[in-house]
């Protein structure tokens, strides 16, 4: 709401009695805080009252309104509006900004509108352009505004304020960074929260930037990348309102990673997203097996691309004289002819190529025999009487199944409307059907890349590049399919096209797009965007052609068999020089001391970039302990123990190489216990390092032991072995 502030020196008399931590030094001071916190209350209170006004006008709205089609888009808007407003049940209200004019703006997770429609509403929705002030003004640059004031609640139960004046009196590197701070060090719970009462600025410029072309950000552990991902989403869906028409797609590394994040963009009120990893894009198709490095790299090529297309393309029929049987006669559709209508159709889905080239047979056979019966029809003016009745037995069987006259009957030529009748019969003959699969076979995706893959001589036909070894090892991988093969799976079933019926209506957007492959969407989002493969990157592209795609990751903590060490290398071949960088640089999770580490394990794996600069302290150094093998996974068991005793009410979390886990979880049932490629994205209040020798010796080596040493946000462990 936009209203005037308290008179004079109000906002100074509050600012200098609260600290950012919000804690007291004085009884002034406890005074102001006091009287601080009964204004947010006494105004989360009729915010309050209003949501659940508006809650019970918007589900009488929904309850009276006829299902129509003239309907559906305002039933779809009120749906929506309600749902936000119904899942606004914490953190309702956060911020506040205190404009230089005197005015008073209050932010929160929804918008809400007062009663009078044409003023200023009671609540900013935090994407709204007037509450990005909040989120990137400084005392350098306050951008109108005097003041911003963090709001901390539990419940419907303001807990206390955080205020940063605005007028050059502080410098602080960070936005709220009492509030910030205090987020940061609250337990973890093992599902990640929305952030949205304390995004940094880099990280807003980050979410609200132009969706017109790929933008590729950077960000080291614990710069929020993931934070940033979400809260873009909910913001690009309620800035540009068409792309909830054909929703969202948001990408992760793991189902793992896919739960933990789940409830972050509900509890943000946005339902037109669909969640799914690489794996699970194709509807019915499962991943049934684990593969090599070796081979995952080798098939995620880029070079698959073009050889996919040349292998779908080999299997379009060539140019050849086709004769079809008609009613006991036979008719010749000419080479020349069929080479004109497979160039018609040329660049089409091999299926809607031919089901084009299909009606078009239909056509010229039913001209075919139009003319021919033409033809009859002349001969017979020079006294065939014979091919005459010829003439008028056929015409009666194929025109008058019904009996009656036709306009035939009077001059021998077919009208307009006998003509559409037989191209239809031609069209739904099931003989005709039959020649038409025979000459262009139905094709099945799975089918087709099983019996590439499997075929060393076809292989090598259309995939080239490959090495004899390479030949080799990918020829004789045996089935079910693995990760490597769902992109090279989606890539045929794109080249081959939809076949068969669209599924049946009903259900959302999100609904509707999770079941179908081609489905377009209006933005992609990818986290750990680093691990995608070219072909993986392709399947991206395949779904959002319009190139409105987010990614965000860490090119140094890159797990996957590929070999790309820079960005520019990772999307080169899916989007060449047309991309956009972004960056992000402060570490928020990862404290001081345990990112006082990462520095030289980062140069050991050879990376050219600087860990992000870490803005808080823990107060508690990273500890190691050197463990005889055959005491480690005692010792794991009891440091585990101590760890949560320490962090109770929050998470721990146990990292170790893969050929540990076995006995460790024999130990460990009460914890996750994961190897680095598992753990990444994740974070715990606590995190224990097991052999971190035995994790630098896997297969990214440094880089893996990157990312298993910035997983806590309070207290690192490692045990060494001796």
């Amino acid at each position: 709401m936009r209203r005037k502030s308290a008179p004079d020196n109000g906002i100074t008399d509050v600012t200098t009695a609260v600290t950012r931590s919000g804690t007291s030094t004085s009884p002034a001071a406890d005074a102001a805080r006091r009287s601080a916190v009964a204004e947010e209350q006494e105004f989360l209170d009729s915010a309050i009252a209003r949501r659940d006004t508006l809650v019970d006008h918007l589900q009488a709205e929904l309850s009276s309104a006829a299902p129509d089609v003239l309907e559906r888009a305002r039933l779809r808007m009120l749906r929506q509006q309600y749902e936000q407003l119904r899942r606004a049940q914490e953190r309702l209200v956060f911020g506040r900004l205190d404009g230089l004019d005197g005015t008073v703006r209050h932010v929160g997770r929804v918008g809400l509108r007062n009663d009078d429609e044409d003023g200023e509403p009671l609540l900013l929705d935090w994407r709204a352009p007037a509450a990005r002030p909040f989120y990137t003004a400084t005392a350098v640059d306050p951008q109108g505004q005097a003041r911003r004031r963090h709001i901390r609640t539990t419940g419907p139960v303001v807990v206390g304020v955080d205020d940063e004046p605005l007028d050059g009196t502080m410098t602080a590197e960070l936005v709220g960074e009492g509030a910030l701070l205090a987020a940061l060090d609250q337990r973890r719970t093992g599902h990640m929260s929305a952030a949205i009462s304390t995004l940094q600025r880099e990280q807003d410029d980050i979410i609200r930037a132009e969706a017109t072309g790929p933008l590729i950000v950077q960000g080291g552990p614990g710069t929020g990348k993931t934070v940033v991902a979400l809260h873009r989403v909910a913001y690009l869906l309620f800035a540009h309102a068409t792309m909830a028409d054909q929703a969202v797609l948001v990408l992760g590394p793991s189902p793992r990673f896919l739960r933990y994040i789940a409830q972050v963009l509900p509890a943000l009120g946005e339902t037109a997203v669909v969640s799914a990893t690489c794996d699970t894009l194709l509807p019915d198709i499962r991943v049934g097996r684990d593969e090599s490095r070796t081979l995952a790299e080798i098939k995620g090529r880029a070079l698959w691309q073009a050889a996919l297309e040349n292998y779908v393309g080999s299997l379009f029929p060539r140019p050849r004289e086709l004769k079809l049987r008609w009613e006991g006669e036979f008719y010749v559709i000419p080479a020349g002819t069929v080479a004109q209508v497979l160039a018609s159709v040329r660049g089409r889905p091999y299926h809607r190529a031919r089901e084009a080239c299909a009606e078009q047979l239909h056509h010229l056979l039913t001209e075919a025999v139009v003319d021919r019966r033409e033809a009859l029809m002349h001969a017979m003016e020079e006294g065939f009487e014979d091919i005459l009745a010829r003439v008028d037995r056929s015409m009666e069987q194929d025109l008058r199944p019904g009996g009656g006259p036709t306009g035939s009957d009077v001059d021998g030529l077919l009208s307009e409307e006998e003509i559409d009748i037989l191209r239809g019969r031609i069209g739904e003959n099931a003989t005709i059907a039959r020649f038409v699969e025979a000459w262009w076979p139905t094709l099945d995706a799975e089918e087709m890349v099983s019996g590439l893959l499997t075929d060393r001589a076809l292989l090598a036909r259309f995939v080239p590049r490959l090495s004899a070894a390479e030949l080799t090892a990918v020829s004789t991988e045996p089935a079910p399919w693995a990760p490597s093969d769902i992109p090279l799976l989606d890539a045929v079933a794109d080249l081959l096209g939809e076949t068969g019926a669209p599924p049946p209506p009903g259900g959302s957007v999100a609904d509707h797009a999770r079941r179908q492959r081609g489905w377009v969407y209006g933005h992609v989002v990818i986290d750990e965007a680093q691990e995608l493969s070219e072909m993986q990157w392709q399947m991206v592209l395949r779904r959002c052609p319009s190139r409105s795609v987010t990614a965000v990751g860490d090119i140094d903590q890159a797990e996957a068999a590929h070999r790309h060490t820079s960005w520019a290398q990772a999307v080169r071949a899916a989007f060449g020089e047309r991309w956009t960088a972004a960056e992000l640089t402060i570490c928020y999770r990862t404290p001081r001391e345990v990112m006082d580490l990462t520095g030289p394990v980062l140069k050991r794996a050879g990376s050219h970039n600087s860990p992000p600069r870490a803005v808080r302290s823990c107060g508690i150094d990273p500890w190691v302990r050197t463990v005889a093998p055959a005491e480690l996974a005692a010792t794991a068991a009891r440091a585990v123990r101590q760890l949560q005793q320490r962090w109770h009410g929050g998470t721990v979390g146990v990292i170790a190489p893969a050929d540990r886990i076995a006995e460790l979880h024999a130990v460990l049932s009460d914890v996750p216990v994961l190897t680095a490629v598992q753990a990444k994205g994740l974070e715990w209040d606590a995190a224990l390092l097991v052999d971190p020798q035995g994790i630098a010796a896997g297969p990214r080596g440094w880089n893996g032991l990157y990312v298993a040493l910035t997983r806590c946000t309070q207290e690192l462990g490692q045990l060494v072995l001796a």
